[in-house]
C-alpha cells in the first residue's frame, strides 16, 4: 500500500515536472512580484541554512547523538553525496540557464556576490535534490520529525523559485531525483546493513 502511493505521487509529480515547462517562465515571474523586505530576509536565512555543508553537519549531528542509529550515517552521507555528484552532472549536461541569467526575473543584491559561476547550470535544482534525498532516512529513524524536514525542504524549494535562481520544473525534478536516491539507501541498507557493516568496522574502532 505504501509502495503504491509512493509510485502514485512519484508520477503526479513527473507529470507536474513536464506541465510546468510550459509555464516555467510565467511561473517564476509571478513569484517574483511577492518579493518584499520581510520575505527576502527570511528565505535568505533559507538559503543560508539549506547550504550543502549546513545540511551535511546538522544532519550528522542528529545521527550521532544517538548510538542506535550510528548505522544510518553511512547512507546519508552516500545519499547526500551522490545527489551532489548526479546534480553537477546533469547541470553541466544539460546546462539550462538560470531564470536570473535569462533576465527573466532581477537578481537580489545580498545574492550577487554568491557562487553562481557559468558552470552552475538551473536544471536540475541541488538543494531541492540534497534535502529530499534526507527525507527517506530522516522518515526512517526520526518519524517525529519527519513533516519538519519536508517543511524545510518545501522552504528550500519555494525560495529557490522566489530568487529567480531556479524554475519550478528544476526544483521538482530535484526533489523526486533526490528523494529516489533516499529511497534507494534506505532499501539497500536495509536489505545488505552495509551502513552498520561500515561503523563496526571503521567508526567503532
Amino acid at each position: 500500500m505504501k509502495d503504491k502511493k509512493g509510485i502514485i505521487i512519484g508520477i503526479i509529480v513527473i507529470f507536474l515536472i513536464f506541465t510546468s515547462l510550459y509555464f516555467d517562465s510565467q511561473i517564476v515571474k509571478a513569484v517574483s512580484e511577492i518579493r518584499n523586505e520581510s520575505l527576502d530576509k527570511f528565505f535568505i536565512w533559507i538559503t543560508l541554512a539549506s547550504s550543502e555543508i549546513v545540511i551535511f553537519f546538522v544532519l550528522t549531528t542528529f545521527f550521532i547523538w544517538k548510538e542506535k542509529k550510528r548505522r544510518w550515517i553511512a547512507p546519508l552521507w552516500l545519499s547526500l553525496g551522490t545527489s551532489a555528484v548526479i546534480s553537477f552532472m546533469l547541470k553541466i549536461t544539460i546546462q539550462r540557464q538560470r531564470p536570473y541569467q535569462l533576465n527573466l526575473v532581477s537578481l537580489l543584491s545580498s545574492l550577487q556576490e554568491a557562487s553562481h559561476s557559468i558552470w552552475n547550470f538551473s536544471f536540475p535544482s541541488s538543494h531541492a535534490m540534497i534535502a529530499f534525498s534526507a527525507i527517506p532516512i530522516i522518515s526512517e529513524q526520526f518519524p517525529k520529525l519527519k513533516y519538519i524536514w519536508i517543511g524545510f525542504a518545501i522552504l528550500i524549494c519555494f525560495s529557490r523559485l522566489y530568487f529567480g535562481l531556479h524554475f519550478l520544473s528544476d526544483v521538482l525534478a530535484g526533489a523526486l531525483i533526490g528523494y529516489i536516491l533516499g529511497m534507494i539507501f534506505v532499501y539497500l541498507e536495509k536489505d545488505s546493513k552495509f551502513g552498520e557493516k561500515i561503523y563496526n568496522k571503521i567508526l567503532r574502532r
